[in-house]
């Protein structure tokens, strides 16, 4: 199983980020555009791993408080686009202490720096002067109340994702 822990976003979330997309495909950004079920924030990627149950058990051990999530700005790394959120450092306390929790049980998982971000466009590619449109960045923010489990699968036409758990906020 294919898993990875991560925060979904409210419809006015998803909605500020889709409208954002058509914004850049309006000026002329080509690629494989994240569907709205799919646009989320990634807190760990564990990647194959056949058990679910422990990783629900690790990262419940961390508790989780609600808190306001704000866009703020875009980027890329090569070409990957991206949404990306104004700097919390108790949520970035959290993500330290869940990443935390999965080493200690010996859940493996992606090591990179936590880099809080929203893949918005893979494999993108633009016709234009600059490598990004001039285009005003999304407006947004949510509440996240919890963490959710997700597996990912292979579909016809992209990746299909799945909550197989949820960790609730106070």
């Amino acid at each position: 199983m294919r898993l990875f822990l991560a925060i979904q976003f409210d419809e006015p979330m998803v909605r500020a980020l889709t409208e954002f997309q058509e914004k850049l495909r309006a000026f002329g950004m080509r690629g494989r555009f994240a569907p709205p079920e799919n646009l989320h924030l990634t807190l760990a990627f564990i990647g194959e791993y056949a058990a679910p149950d422990a990783v629900m058990e690790a990262a419940s051990s961390v508790p989780f408080r609600p808190v306001r999530l704000r866009l703020d700005g875009v980027g890329s790394f090569g070409n990957l686009y991206w949404a990306g959120l104004a700097k919390d450092e108790t949520f970035a306390a959290y993500v330290k202490k869940l990443r935390g929790a999965l080493a200690a049980n010996e859940i493996p998982y992606d090591r990179k720096r936590f880099s809080p971000h929203i893949t918005l466009v893979r494999n993108a590619s633009f016709q234009g002067e600059s490598l990004w449109p001039q285009v005003e960045p999304p407006q947004g923010e949510t509440e996240a109340k919890g963490v959710s489990l997700m597996r990912s699968d292979r579909g016809k036409h992209g990746m299909i994702y799945t909550e197989i758990g949820w960790i609730g906020g106070e």
